[in-house]
């Protein structure tokens, strides 16, 4: 679990450009002094490591709904500019949200004007004004799947 350790060191060694044995004992102490460094006043701690690994697959999971979302919401609104019998109804959707950090509030209102068709016009507290350009796309806003994996990703924050 000493991966920031091993970064360091591999980081050592290629700064250097070449490997012989002097450099990599050199860079087994220099890695370690900058190791404890990082650990005694930055803050790292092997505990914070492992749940950072842990969470960034569920960061990464995040980012691939977020794009699938992105591109769902393309082609609906292409639809609704192409389609000629459906009227575009613009709405104003007020919803509030149970994210507990201002980092969650802040992901999700960034999700909700990221993807097409929606702008968050505003968020204060955990109440969220969001522009829809039709009435369709503002069903269920207040629980997407946005929601969820944020809340998720809060859930293993607060372990921390």
């Amino acid at each position: 679990m000493y991966l920031m350790y091993l970064m360091y060191l591999i980081l050592w060694i290629i700064f250097n450009g070449d490997f012989t044995l002097e450099i990599l004992l050199f860079g087994i102490v220099i890695s370690a002094a900058v190791f404890a460094f990082t650990c005694k006043f930055m803050g790292h701690s092997l505990k914070k490591e492992k749940q950072m690994y842990q969470k960034s697959f569920r960061m990464l999971r995040y980012i691939c709904v977020l794009m699938i979302e992105i591109v769902k919401a393309n082609f609906a609104v292409i639809h609704m500019i192409l389609s000629e019998e459906e009227e575009v109804e613009p709405t104003l959707v007020r919803f509030s949200s149970d994210m507990k950090t201002s980092m969650g509030k802040a992901f999700l209102a960034n999700a909700i004007t990221l993807t097409p068709g929606t702008i968050t016009v505003t968020l204060e507290e955990s109440e969220y004004v969001v522009h829809c350009l039709d009435k369709s796309l503002a069903a269920g806003m207040d629980s997407s799947v946005f929601v969820r994996l944020l809340q998720d990703l809060e859930t293993d924050k607060e372990g921390e």
